[in-house]
């Protein structure tokens, strides 16, 4: 097979939460760890660092990966979903998985993964566990799919786990509640690792702790650890980035560090990240200099390809993009549509799938937009029919186009060259759009 019939074969042969939705779901760890002992547990051959959360886990991942390969170390990143090319999930140094390894790990193990019948999840698990001990991996950040307990990265012993957050997202599958889906994401934390918290959190902390204390392992603050003494946004030669002022709450030092990531939201993950750097240099036989999390942070897009996060896709029109997809997300972005300055006409493009609050989430948004809905490709995509009569609900001034790219090309004419587009809903869309504008190139 070739790369395009390898992965149309991981798609149609095994399940696909991103194509089948919950039905693909597999939960518990048997299957995986089966696997991962007959090809010789390569998770065990590198630091692993463990991320699982509601939000932020992706952002927060990639900030780590390219501190840890400023740091000097040899670098995994694994982090879904993919925004244009399954290839993204996997990188080493910032480089993407070449089609051909994705090619010959299947070859061969095709027939193994079918009879320990993995997910589609759990293949791409144990491909970027292979690949970085195949390359000879230092240290891997592995970011969790869906939950953290029975999540197919579970299967790894990490020096450290971190969760972000906690909303409300899966409920038919994590829990109806934070404090049931803390436990599950709480899920990850092994015996005697310490876990850093981003956000602390009176309804789902009493539930960390208790899951940490009874596997003895400390409990890390990030907003103990740091605090954000001031934040501004300033233009560089080659973009807009963001300054933090942090201080160090165990000795007083304060950090001005750029972070090459836009969106006010990101000030909970810096805090997050410097909580987790600080601990690794401290804690563990990594050394990560000042100058790592300095460089590491500022150029995190370029050294990781990290995409997608209120991303500026054009200066004139104004068009921006973010993955935020569940309603604790959306929440945190609408602050910043709220706050973007334009003379022209605000447009909203979005698309949604099904199994989301896209009731709440669409009346967190400016009533005073246009909204043009469309939908991907998808089995768990939101029709929208559907959207639009939610909208109606709202009174909400809506078009619909189930053509992403007749959406677009609508969504740029709306907003001509002085006017705000805004991109998002789901991850789907976000990642046809990028896609169509690589075409377009």
């Amino acid at each position: 097979m070739n790369y395009t019939e390898t992965i149309d074969y991981l798609y149609k042969q095994l399940p696909s939460f991103e194509k089948d939705g919950k039905s693909a779901y597999k939960p518990g760890l048997e299957r995986v760890a089966e696997f991962c002992r007959k090809i010789g547990n390569p998770q065990r051959n590198y630091f692993i660092i463990h991320i699982a959360g509601t939000n932020g886990k992706g952002s927060v991942a990639n900030m780590i990966a390219s501190v840890m390969q400023q740091a000097g170390y040899r670098t995994g990143l694994y982090t879904s979903p993919h925004l244009v090319d399954f290839r993204e999930r996997i990188r080493v140094d910032g480089e993407v998985i070449s089609k051909q390894k994705i090619v010959n790990f299947v070859n061969k193990h095709r027939l193994e993964m079918e009879g320990c019948e993995l997910s589609f999840f759990e293949m791409a698990t144990v491909l970027a566990f292979d690949y970085f001990s195949q390359s000879d991996v230092e240290v891997a950040v592995i970011e969790t799919g869906l939950g953290g307990r029975l999540d197919a990265t579970n299967v790894v012993i990490p020096a450290l786990t971190i969760l972000t957050n906690v909303g409300l997202e899966h409920t038919d599958l994590l829990g109806d509640s934070l404090p049931k889906i803390a436990r599950e994401k709480c899920g990850i934390i092994k015996k005697s690792i310490p876990i850093v918290v981003g956000e602390h959190n009176t309804n789902y902390n009493l539930v960390v702790e208790e899951v940490a204390a009874d596997a003895n392992s400390p409990v890390i603050y990030a907003e103990q650890a740091f605090s954000c003494l001031g934040r501004t946004v300033v233009d560089t030669p080659s973009g807009s980035v963001q300054v933090f002022d942090l201080l160090r709450e165990r000795d007083h030092q304060q950090y001005t560090l750029q972070v090459g990531l836009l969106g006010e939201y990101q000030r909970q993950n810096v805090i997050t990240v410097c909580a987790a750097i600080d601990y690794l240099h401290q804690n563990t036989p990594l050394s990560i200099s000042r100058r790592a999390l300095v460089v590491g942070l500022r150029d995190v897009t370029e050294i990781t390809g990290f995409e997608g996060r209120w991303q500026q896709l054009s200066q004139q029109p104004k068009i921006l993009c973010d993955t935020a997809h569940n309603s604790h997300a959306m929440e945190l972005v609408a602050r910043q549509i709220a706050a973007v300055e334009c003379e022209g006409r605000r447009v909203m493009m979005l698309g949604f799938c099904s199994d989301k609050d896209i009731r709440e989430m669409l009346a967190m948004l400016p009533r005073d937009a246009h909204y043009i809905f469309t939908q991907a490709e998808s089995h768990r995509a939101a029709s929208v029919e559907f959207l639009q009569s939610i909208a109606a609900e709202l009174g909400l001034q809506c078009e619909a186009y189930a053509d992403i790219a007749a959406a677009f090309e609508r969504s740029k004419e709306l907003v001509a060259d002085n006017g705000f587009l805004y991109i998002g809903g789901s991850t789907y869309i976000v990642g046809a759009v990028k896609q169509l504008l690589q075409e377009a190139v």
